[in-house]
């Protein structure tokens, strides 16, 4: 029996228009997005053999391509599609950050930044751009790097600082092992970055380093 056998109150699709996508299971919305089964499964049994076999949503979501594309029904069209909807999902959060909104909380920027960089599996360098009253003015990514490195270039911030008229900034990278434990490299990029901005008159309030379960925030744990 195919979904469409199912009767409409069923229906992913359906439960989804009606009752809002937060009502569904991993499963049904992973139906959804994979739109059809293969041979003698429907789209959300096939759904609940690709999450048992990656471990759960993020596992199947994180997946190289070989990993996905091996799977039966899965191929390089639709991992550019997951690809696609990842990171529209980025963006879309990075957006949350609205132009003149204020940071008050540096919690909230470090769940924020470990929501948007926990999952890279390279190392991506942001930088958040404030004005001298911490309203954002900006939120980019300027740097990606290798599994283990990024090659940030100091002036290249400084750079669009200035063009952004920005009074302060944070930047954040990741790190893809997932140990959000702060190197002797990232400290002396921060004392490079705060030395080099303090020049043009402009703040580096801190730098956050994310891992799987933390953004370690270098002010916090003793400043570089």
């Amino acid at each position: 029996m195919t979904i469409r056998d199912w009767p409409v109150a069923e229906r992913p699709r359906e439960r989804l228009l009606e009752k809002g996508a937060a009502s569904l299971s991993d499963a049904e919305l992973l139906a959804i997005f994979l739109r059809v089964g293969v041979q003698g499964q429907s789209a959300v049994e096939m759904a609940r053999g690709l999450l048992q076999r990656f471990g759960g949503l993020r596992g199947l979501l994180t997946a190289s391509a070989a990993e996905f594309c091996a799977e039966r029904g899965l191929g390089m069209a639709k991992y550019a599609q997951l690809q696609a909807v990842l990171e529209m999902g980025r963006r879309h959060m990075a957006e949350n950050w609205h132009r003149g909104e204020a940071l008050d909380s540096p919690r909230r920027v470090a769940e924020y930044l470990r929501l948007i960089l926990r999952d890279r599996s390279r190392e991506v360098f942001l930088v958040l751009f404030l004005d001298n009253r911490h309203r954002v003015l900006r939120f980019e990514e300027l740097f990606q790097g290798t599994i283990d490195a990024a090659s940030v270039y100091v002036r290249e911030v400084a750079k669009r600082a200035l063009e952004l008229n920005a009074a302060a900034l944070i930047v954040a990278h990741n790190h893809p092992s997932g140990v959000a434990e702060p190197s002797l490299a990232d400290r002396q990029l921060t004392q490079r970055l705060e030395q080099a901005l303090e020049l043009l008159d402009i703040r580096l309030l801190d730098h956050f380093v994310v891992g799987e379960t933390q953004a370690v925030s270098l002010r916090e744990v003793g400043g570089w």
